[in-house]
Formats: structure tokens, C-alpha cells, sequence
């Protein structure tokens, strides 16, 4: 199978975000207020060729500063994977080329509120962990992770 990536309208990675990252919960817990920022971008990872091909990991970047920090940034949020496809380095790859997109529109530091669990993954891709573990609900235990894109 061949693996790609796009990027796409947030509506073809919404289930995918759901599913993954609140289930139990209402739809509506899976739309971010950043979904509609003007030079926010999602990105899909699809297991397959064509147009059918199902949507395996997706992730969503906006412009935001991190705090403390000069560097034109991009925040991470919404990075899931399906579970049948993980351990294949799948998020790997779209993580990649999403960060390849941020910095082709600028970026010069990539951030997010990282799920505990993913610590592991976040640092393999080169991000540092930044303070102490915080809760975030309902998502639960969370880190800063922080890399340089330049």
C-alpha cells in the first residue's frame, strides 16, 4: 500500500479526530475554535491510492505564538492516528510533511499540548518536552512540546 498525504478541507479529517481523540463524547467536542482561523491548515495521511482510500492519521496547524518565545510559531492540535495503523510509522510521516508545510508558510517553531501517552512519539520527532505534566480536560494528562523548525 501506498501511503500519502494532503492537505484538506478539515471536514475529510473530522471523524478520524473524533473517533480517536474523544470518544464517548458528542461531535461537537471534537471542533476546535481554531478549525476556522484564516491560515489554519489540516492535513490528512491515507493508507492507499485513490480517491477512496481511507484517512489513517490527520493533524491541524494554525499560527500561534508561543508564549515567551520571538519565533513565527505554529501550534499543533488535533494529531491522531487509527489504531488498526499505529506502529507503522504512518504519524511519522504526515507529521513530517505537515511540518514541512508550516515551514514553507513561515514557521519557524512548531508547539503543542501533547497527550502524556505520546511523549515517546513527540520526542522521536524531535521535540522537547517544556515544565511540569498538566491536565487538560477532558483529554487528560498533557505536556508543552516544543521544536525549531530553523
Amino acid at each position: 500500500m501506498e501511503f500519502r498525504t494532503a492537505v484538506v478541507p478539515v471536514e475529510e479529517i473530522f471523524d478520524l479526530r473524533w473517533t480517536v481523540l474523544r470518544p464517548g463524547l458528542p461531535r461537537e467536542s471534537a471542533i476546535f475554535v481554531e478549525d476556522g482561523h484564516p491560515a489554519a491548515f489540516h492535513m490528512a495521511g491515507y493508507d492507499g491510492e485513490g480517491a477512496l482510500a481511507p484517512v489513517v492519521t490527520c493533524v491541524t496547524l494554525f499560527p500561534e505564538q508561543l508564549p515567551g518565545h520571538q519565533e513565527a510559531a505554529y501550534r499543533i492540535r488535533g494529531m491522531a492516528t487509527a489504531a488498526e495503523v499505529r506502529g507503522r510509522g504512518l504519524g511519522s510521516a504526515l507529521l513530517g510533511a505537515a511540518l514541512a508545510e508550516a515551514r514553507e508558510r513561515g514557521a519557524e517553531l512548531v508547539w503543542c499540548n501533547g497527550r502524556t501517552s505520546a511523549r515517546g512519539f513527540w520526542e522521536g520527532q524531535g521535540f522537547t518536552a517544556v515544565g511540569e505534566e498538566f491536565v487538560l480536560q477532558p483529554a487528560g494528562p498533557h505536556f508543552l512540546f516544543v521544536a525549531k523548525l530553523v
